[in-house]
């Protein structure tokens, strides 16, 4: 698996995202809970002074076992170690006859990622709008079971190959070029988190992108997990044309990317680094340094992680950190050399620090 795969580039130069997890998403990850499958990898996130031995035998866990039949019950036992804040368990399904568990942990003293109140607003999305939403996630998934999941991002917007899906998303473009201002509402005070979550997803369609980039920063911090998920992957997709088209002299801040990478939800961490992956493939040292003081523990702690799929994005990141080109982070992964890599990351944090 190399890096690659997470984007192409099509005969002409243009830059293609290539879709690995759910699009639009209002909910990141497909449950397996009530089931019985048994456990594939366990990968852990969020642990600094908690071992991943300790939990595991708090839960009486182990890879190739059953999945337990409560994720609450779970996440309750962990939450008992002493030292833990808060546990989050999630089961991403299927590897053949097996799911991967991402077990999450805050700790005493550990960074926060804090969420924004719910609004509490009356401002609300037409029923047209969020029906051809859900046309368009019922459009993915059958794009997803036939294999067509290309998407072309360098209109600052996904644009989907499969035709039946890109019909309806360049509908929901027509809606945003015409009702930004209701978007923006909803987003900010609208109190139904599904409509808040369709209108982060719809405003990134919007033609003035540079005029949305606040709004999608705000809901960033919004408490809704399907609202931050697709808000980041619309200004994913507007950090795609900002590096195609510099000329146009569109910023997004990396801020907020970043301190998701210490959030306790597996979601908001998986798709700030897909952002932070785009914010930084034309270098960026802003937000390189932003990630080495208030991110690396756990950029280093996801690049190590079992599911090499989820591993990989990470260990790209770290790699940048250490100064390294791409080709020769490439090389590193393809060689199974992830320490070195991480160590060096690990080693200019604390060069810095001393200096």
């Amino acid at each position: 698996m190399a890096p690659a795969e997470a984007a192409a580039t099509d005969p002409n130069g243009a830059r293609l995202s290539i879709v690995t997890r759910s699009l639009f998403l209002l909910a990141l990850l497909p449950a397996a809970w009530g089931q019985t499958p048994r456990i594939g990898d366990i990968n852990f996130y969020g642990l600094r002074k908690t071992t991943g031995e300790k939990i595991l035998s708090a839960l009486q866990l182990r890879a190739g076992g059953a999945l337990p039949a409560s994720k609450g019950g779970m996440e309750e036992r962990i939450e008992e170690i002493p030292g833990v804040v808060e546990a989050r368990v999630e089961a991403i399904c299927c590897e053949g006859a097996s799911v991967n568990l991402f077990i999450g942990i805050e700790e005493k003293g550990a960074p926060h990622f804090d969420y924004r109140p719910p609004p509490a607003g009356a401002a609300t999305l037409p029923a047209e709008l969020m029906d051809t939403y859900h046309s368009l996630l019922t459009a993915v998934q059958r794009a997803a079971q036939a294999g067509n999941t290309a998407e072309d991002l360098t209109a600052g917007h996904s644009l989907m190959a499969d035709p039946a899906a890109r019909a309806l998303q360049e509908n929901l473009a027509g809606f945003a070029a015409e009702h930004v201002d209701q978007l923006r509402d909803v987003l900010r005070t609208g109190s139904e988190p599904e409509e808040r979550a369709v209108a982060a997803a719809v405003i990134g369609y919007a033609p003035a992108k540079a005029a949305v980039i606040n709004d999608l920063q705000y809901a960033l911090q919004d408490g809704d997990d399907a609202v931050r998920a697709n808000a980041v992957r619309s200004l994913k997709a507007i950090g795609v044309l900002a590096s195609t088209q510099p000329g146009l002299g569109i910023r997004i801040q990396p801020t907020w990317f970043v301190e998701m990478l210490n959030s306790i939800v597996l979601s908001d961490r998986l798709q700030a680094v897909d952002a932070l992956m785009v914010l930084t493939d034309q270098g960026n040292a802003a937000a390189l340094d932003l990630m080495r003081d208030r991110a690396l523990a756990s950029l280093a702690e996801m690049a190590r992680w079992k599911t090499l799929h989820y591993a990989l994005p990470p260990f790209l990141l770290v790699g940048r950190i250490a100064g390294m080109p791409d080709a020769e982070i490439q090389r590193s992964w393809e060689n199974g050399d992830r320490e070195t890599v991480i160590k060096k990351a690990l080693a200019t944090a604390a060069k810095g620090k001393r200096g």
